[in-house]
């Protein structure tokens, strides 16, 4: 039994984001230090947590120091280089374990995964070459979407195919790199579940949330989802199936959408997600405070719902609306410190409590 972490234990984060941040802020309610590995300057995480390193994955002898100030390494993003992860381990633990971050960092691989669980999966092949892609379209046909396997997020490393005229382009999209076929699915709507596993194999679950897109970006997420009854507790058990198999300790974001079939998972994230930030305004434990108890094998919180929220990302140019919406009742503004707003940029989010579960 491994002996959990006590407050004044440094949390090492790698990755200087929002996410680090609210990763950052969440350690800090609970007593825990905060040390944050970017290569970017003046990242979002360095302004609320305890020590910065600002070096590159390559570089080892800042890994090295890193690893031998903090107590355990968490992340929150997935495309870590394996070599800086091997350079890592050596010296602390990382959670969640190496495992996740395999199969989440290649579609091909986390797909092959979740068809072996017996998890419902969008139909999808390989492809590396022309002559692959076109072999992948007689198979699967069009509408579909070609995603490159690796290092796509946000609608980017993605291409659209409408009818069999489009291949050339869209192989030269992918700019020669491996890439998997994705055909079309008739859902509804999609759903994620902000799921947790302790470092016993408890598992707790936030409610499903409803998530609209717009450009490829998440737009807003909306509790309580429009789901049945069943449908919500096998979002959840498919959610859970995922976290055990992978033996995760930590929190795991997993899209699904919603069909006449029943559910299909898109992808699964390795870390806090995007569509969890309404916890923050909807239970008492956030999916922030949920991560941090896991890595420093605390006792999950509850993540019962208290309220009904819609979230709302604020992306480049919606900073202008910030005065307004701080007018707002029951909306909650999370600011993330960036110094320049760009087109497609995430700025913050609202939350905004709709009603109170009595």
């Amino acid at each position: 039994m491994t002996e959990p972490l006590s407050p004044g234990a440094t949390i090492g984060i790698l990755g200087g984001g929002q996410l680090g941040r609210m990763l950052s802020v969440a350690a800090s309610r609970l007593g825990f230090k905060t040390h944050i590995f970017e290569p970017g300057t003046n990242p979002p995480a360095g302004q609320v947590a305890d020590r910065i390193t600002t070096a590159g994955y390559d570089d080892t002898a800042a890994l090295a120091a890193f690893a031998a100030s903090v107590d355990v390494i968490t992340y929150e993003f997935e495309n870590i280089p394996t070599a800086a992860l091997d350079a890592l381990e050596q010296h602390r633990p990382i959670r969640p374990g190496r495992e996740s971050l395999r199969v989440s960092q290649d579609r091909l691989t986390e797909k092959d995964f979740l068809s072996r669980l017996g998890i419902a999966v969008a139909p999808y092949k390989n492809v590396e070459t022309l002559d692959d892609l076109q072999n992948a379209i007689n198979l699967i046909g069009t509408p579909s979407i070609l995603k490159t396997r690796r290092f796509g997020y946000d609608g980017k490393g993605q291409a659209r195919i409408m009818s069999p005229d489009q291949i050339d382009t869209a192989f030269s999209d992918m700019q020669g790199a491996p890439s998997v076929l994705e055909g079309f699915v008739d859902f509804t709507h999609e759903v994620s579940v902000i799921a947790a596993r302790s470092i016993n194999g408890d598992i707790a679950c936030f409610d499903p949330g409803e998530n609209v897109h717009k450009d490829g970006i998440l737009a807003t997420t909306t509790v309580p989802a429009r789901l049945t009854s069943a449908q919500r507790t096998d979002a959840v058990l498919l959610a859970a199936k995922v976290l055990n198999a992978l033996g995760y300790v930590g929190v795991m974001g997993v899209e699904l959408f919603v069909t006449s079939q029943g559910l299909i998972i898109n992808e699964i994230a390795p870390r806090v997600h995007n569509s969890g930030h309404w916890t923050q305004q909807g239970c008492t434990v956030d999916q922030f405070e949920q991560h941090i108890r896991a890595v420093v094998g605390w006792p999950l919180g509850d993540g019962s719902r208290y309220a009904d929220v819609v979230m709302e990302n604020l992306i480049g140019d919606d900073m202008a609306r910030v005065p307004e919406i701080a007018h707002e009742a029951n909306a909650s503004l999370h600011l993330y410190g960036k110094a320049e707003v760009k087109p497609g940029r995430k700025m913050g989010h609202v939350n905004r409590v709709t009603s109170t579960l009595k």
